[in-house]
């Protein structure tokens, strides 16, 4: 190889080894940069939905929080965290569907005693219906507006023997609007819940079992029953496996749910159930006795006579 070409191949090694140290060295001596993450309000504070707020739906706490909003977007109807009273919406009622996320908005709830307030809390189809209860027949106080009862009817049975005591469970799953004009509870300084001497109670019911709540109270006395969270699923799940109820084919989850979570509110006369005094007490009559046995002919050859039915000849 020429002299010369190898000198110049050395000498472009070197620089080249050269080069690499020194961005070697710039790169290791920098320093990352720091990016500062600043956490800065869009706007103003406004409350907005937790959660999917169907009409009729009555407020609690849980169901909104104040959330940041672009101060661009911010309406005069939103309710913003300076001056709105949260505690003023406890109890009020959606009058508009809310979306998850959806700020509330002054024309979207009602408030007690404002004009609509109760048709606003029913459901679509259904109705309220009013009855009086008593510390016994009101579970002591201890059912709020939003818990589900069942109603029993207490009443005596006259036949052709002795008056017959009877308790029946006529109505199941039905929702408790309001108590004495109440649709919030009662709560202490600890936040629980306080029962209170209730003599009114409203209930939301389709149109015909309007009607079989106001007959009942006629017959005799009505007494709530509370039921638990987890009894109108269960029903639902049994109804739906035993194929009383159809569920829309629909492959939206969420419709599906809202579908699962109509059906499971809707209240139920299917059911009932009853109690005599006979099987609470051994003195009590367990049943009325027979009435007049009817006449059987019968024939014997040319022979016609007439017996009572069950009658040994």
């Amino acid at each position: 190889m020429d002299k010369k070409k190898l000198i110049l191949l050395i000498g472009a090694l070197v620089v080249a080894a050269v080069t690499a140290l020194l961005a070697r060295s710039m790169f290791t001596g920098a320093s990352a940069p720091q990016v500062e993450a600043k956490t800065e309000v869009l706007g103003e504070e406004v409350l907005v939905a937790s959660r999917a707020l169907p009409v009729g739906t009555i407020i609690t706490p849980e169901a909104f929080s104040f959330q940041p909003w672009p101060e661009d977007l911010v309406e005069e109807a939103y309710y913003g965290r300076e001056g709105t009273d949260v505690e003023s919406l406890n109890g009020t009622v959606v009058r508009n569907a809310i979306t998850a996320g959806q700020p509330l908005t002054k024309g979207a709830i009602v408030s007690p005693g404002d004009r609509g307030f109760l048709a606003a809390a029913l459901g679509p189809g259904m109705r309220a219906v009013t009855i009086p209860v008593s510390g016994l027949t009101g579970v002591a106080g201890f059912v709020f507006p939003g818990d589900r009862v069942d109603l029993m009817l207490t009443h005596k049975v006259e036949g052709n023997g002795p008056e017959m005591q009877v308790s029946e469970t006529v109505i199941r799953n039905v929702r408790v609007l309001a108590t004495d004009n109440r649709v919030t509870q009662t709560v202490n300084e600890a936040g629980q819940a306080v029962a209170t001497k209730t003599k009114l109670v409203t209930l939301e019911a389709t149109p015909k079992i309007a009607e079989k709540v106001a007959v009942a109270q006629t017959l005799g006395t009505l007494s709530l029953s509370l039921r638990s969270l987890a009894d109108s699923s269960a029903q639902l799940e049994e109804a739906i496996a035993s194929g009383e109820v159809t569920l829309p084919k629909t492959d939206d989850p969420a419709e599906e749910a809202a579908i699962i979570r109509s059906l499971a509110a809707r209240p139920d006369t299917k059911k009932s159930t009853f109690s005599t005094g006979g099987e609470v007490s051994r003195f009590e009559a367990r049943r009325p006795p027979p009435s007049e046995a009817p006449m059987v002919r019968v024939s014997r050859g040319k022979a016609i006579e007439e017996v009572k039915f069950g009658e040994k000849k």
